[in-house]
């Protein structure tokens, strides 16, 4: 393989090395709610990866909320899996993990607490990168207008912090607890996948110093069922757009200006995973110039679609 530029080459040898420089202080959210199984295995894999992390998510699911905002209440029903009880403060932490932190509202809401509130707490100033998701459920074509994963992100990239959404196909609504108590199912299996995608992506786009992405752009990354992909080395990332549109002129990437629509790459054959630069404030793909730049960043991750 050959590298067009000193920065490619360090990039790539990040990527096959799972290098962990440099440190980032990341805040962690979703829209499926704070004790559901697959944010929790995603808040162990940062942290092992060697992230300083803080978890900020809506205390119940709030799947399909899109951007909706409101001021966060006192709970008049439990935290999803009873996680808190009726009553418990708008705000709230996890008694023996106070990096655990719940929003009774919605995911934009709950990234803002995070971003605002808790990042100042623990690492003395914003976060430096946000993590939504891995969404229970793709993310994919039009569906990004009413994702509150997508949502989220696009809020963290309008405060100008760097962020992707990140969503995966083979998951249901479960508890945390079914991380140990069913370490053999699907569902755990699947979090475990998701999560260590999550890392690996993130560890290539962090891999170099500076500008991590264009301010107001973030990224929808999408993963394909772990039916017949039941390995973290199976996936191959595929930059793609979100909305197909034969007459625009993408970013020349695999020998086109055309990029693949991210609903045929991530549902059609082979295992591979979407990621599409988006617009933070009209979830709208982006010019060629942008793409170029999150494919540069990406260089030794991404591969060509074959399917």
């Amino acid at each position: 393989m050959r590298f067009s530029t000193l920065a490619s080459c360090l990039a790539a040898f990040a990527v096959s090395t799972n290098a962990r420089w440099p440190f980032y202080n990341v805040v962690l959210t979703n829209d499926d709610g704070w004790a559901v199984a697959m944010i929790r295995a995603q808040n162990e894999a940062l942290k092992a990866a060697g992230y300083d992390v803080v978890l900020s998510c809506p205390s119940q699911n709030e799947s399909g909320t899109g951007s909706t905002t409101a001021a966060p209440t006192v709970l008049n029903i439990t935290c999803e899996y009873d996680t808190c009880a009726v009553g418990s403060p708008p705000e709230g932490f996890n008694a023996s993990d106070p990096r655990l932190n719940y929003v009774n509202a919605y995911p934009v809401d709950s990234i803002r607490y995070g971003i605002q509130t808790l990042a100042p707490k623990f690492f003395g100033a914003k976060p430096e990168f946000v993590v939504s998701g891995p969404n229970v459920g793709n993310n994919l074509g039009s569906a990004v207008t009413g994702s509150g994963t997508v949502g989220a992100a696009c809020e963290a990239a309008k405060e100008g912090i760097p962020s992707v959404a990140f969503s995966g196909d083979t998951l249901q609504q479960i508890s945390y607890t079914t991380l140990e108590s069913e370490p053999t199912s699907q569902y755990t299996q699947a979090a475990e996948i998701y999560s260590q995608l999550t890392v690996k992506f993130t560890r290539a786009l962090l891999a170099l110093p500076g500008t991590i992405l264009p301010t107001g752009i973030s990224v929808n990354v999408n993963y394909p069922s772990i039916t017949n992909c039941t390995s973290v080395d199976d996936y191959k990332f595929v930059l793609t757009r979100i909305t197909e549109d034969a007459d625009a002129t993408d970013v020349f990437q695999c020998g086109s200006v055309h990029l693949p629509q991210e609903t045929g790459v991530v549902r059609g054959e082979g295992c591979y995973a979407s990621v599409s630069v988006f617009d933070a404030n009209t979830k709208a793909d982006v010019d060629a110039g942008t793409q170029a730049f999150v494919r540069d960043k990406l260089f030794g991750l991404l591969t060509c679609y074959d399917g």
